[in-house]
């Protein structure tokens, strides 16, 4: 391994003499490749070209909420998932948590099959580096084979016992995952706090060293001094099992135990929207994601793209208009019927009739014709959470190019600072919250049956292929 770091850094340093050397003659030439960059299609996302609309309601505000003002403003191009993440979509994510859970404390110790070999001297730095000697054998662990519940070992049962819910809480005597262990440890890094100009690193006079000024508020709320960068690394966990129960605790005097029971889990329903996710769980999902891709990525040598993450309120807006500024809603008319008289989106039509458009609650993804962005449920079936916070008066303050209020609200702020931003109405609203100008929130740690997401990722070209997209 130390043969190979040599190697590296001699590497570069040939990089280095050969930049500065004759190569380029004496002229200015550039480092790097100077050929046009390509981002190839993420899958099930379609591009978002830049440009500029104006944002806010085009029709009266009926309910007089006075929550939006027509604004001019600026989107960078930016990837989109054509739909909203589909119940199979999440399932993938709890079972990354439910194996790795189960790789991690409870099989890696005692079965080899879960082990990769370990290198000393590697195992020597990662320890140098922080981790414990656990954590540091658990980065050899084998992510690629698959654990098999069903499995006829009784070791192997008896290793996975603590996964398992006890026998006196089992319901009909059936042996299930106790999701309420599903946790997710995640981190981000808070570049809004790093950019504050109070955070800044000062050099001693010889520029041997220095130390940081300022302070950063960290994930618990807490206000503490800026030590290093690590200051900025923001670290969190968060049970990410769906609130299977919203369907009945969203209703008042209803019969709804069927979907409590069967919606997330039942096939029959994977390319269902999922719903029951607060905004916590929306923003540790697109985390999860982004790890996702970039693990595979390094593991492959390939190039390491942008973070996924949820949709800013404009970007949400300018997606959902398609390139039709001045529509009401994402299929560009003011009627909610097609020429046939056929309801042409998911919500509640006439007067509380749920099912004349195809289903009382939420139907698959897809049934519906896209926008001009090719993005589909826009309009109905699920609202969708957005990054923002929500603030009635936000468009006066927002800045027109890229416009971003939020704020990470702690435990103990009143329920007014938890509102985040949601989008495109649901099956339970009228056609007045599907516009695409319409806004509404949510508190951060709340689930709905209604309220879902997708997830979007910045383009890392220039603006010049989205104004071709856009022009021609």
């Amino acid at each position: 391994m130390k043969k190979l770091i040599i190697l590296s850094f001699g590497f570069v340093a040939l990089l280095i003499a050969s930049c500065g050397g004759n190569s380029s003659q004496g002229e200015l030439v550039g480092v790097g490749d100077a050929g046009d960059w390509f981002e190839p299609t993420p899958y099930g996302m379609v591009f978002i070209p830049s440009g500029s609309y104006n944002m806010g309601l085009n029709d009266q505000d009926i309910t007089y909420a006075h929550t939006s003002q027509s604004k001019t403003v600026s989107i960078d191009p930016f990837w989109m998932d054509e739909t909203e993440i589909t119940n199979s979509e999440y399932k993938q994510f709890v079972y990354w948590v439910r194996d790795s859970i189960a790789k991690r404390l409870l099989l890696a110790n005692d079965f080899e099959e879960f082990k990769r070999e370990i290198d000393p001297e590697v195992l020597t730095i990662l320890e140098a580096d922080g981790y414990d000697h656990e954590d540091a054998q658990n980065c050899f662990l084998n992510w690629d084979i698959e654990v098999d519940y069903n499995r006829a070992d009784e070791e192997f049962q008896t290793a996975l016992n603590e996964l398992f819910l006890p026998s006196h809480e089992r319901f009909y005597k059936q042996k299930e995952i106790d999701t309420r262990k599903l946790i997710f440890s995640y981190e981000w890094v808070d570049l809004k706090q790093a950019a504050n100009r109070n955070n800044k690193y000062y050099f001693d006079e010889d520029f041997t060293g220095g130390e940081y000024k300022g302070n950063v508020v960290n994930s618990k709320g807490e206000t503490v001094p800026v030590k290093d960068r690590s200051a900025f690394i923001m670290q969190d966990k968060i049970d990410v099992y769906p609130d299977t129960l919203v369907w009945m605790r969203d209703y008042t005097y209803s019969y709804n135990e069927p979907f409590a029971r069967r919606y997330f889990w039942h096939s029959a329903y994977n390319s269902y929207p999922v719903v029951g996710i607060t905004w916590k769980q929306a923003n540790a999902f697109a985390i999860w994601r982004t790890d996702l891709m970039r693990n595979y990525n390094k593991a492959n040598e390939l190039p390491v793209y942008q973070d996924y993450r949820l949709p800013t309120e404009a970007e949400w807006e300018y997606a959902a208009r398609g390139g039709l500024d001045l529509s009401m809603y994402p299929w560009g008319g003011i009627y909610t019927r097609n020429v046939h008289g056929c309801f042409i989106a998911n919500f509640k039509p006439l007067r509380g009739r749920y099912g004349d458009d195809g289903a009382n609650r939420t139907l698959e993804v897809k049934r519906f014709a896209p926008n001009e962005y090719h993005l589909y449920d826009m309009a109905g079936n699920v609202a969708e959470w957005t990054s923002n916070a929500f603030d009635e008066s936000a468009y006066s303050f927002t800045h027109d190019l890229n416009p971003d209020y939020r704020y990470n609200a702690k435990s103990e702020d009143p329920p007014a600072l938890k509102r985040k931003v949601i989008r495109g109405g649901s099956w339970k609203d009228v056609s007045y919250y599907m516009q695409v100008g319409a806004r509404a929130y949510e508190y951060q740690d709340t689930a709905k049956s209604y309220i879902g997401f997708r997830c979007v990722r910045s383009y890392m070209g220039s603006d010049d292929y989205a104004w071709d997209v856009n022009n021609f």
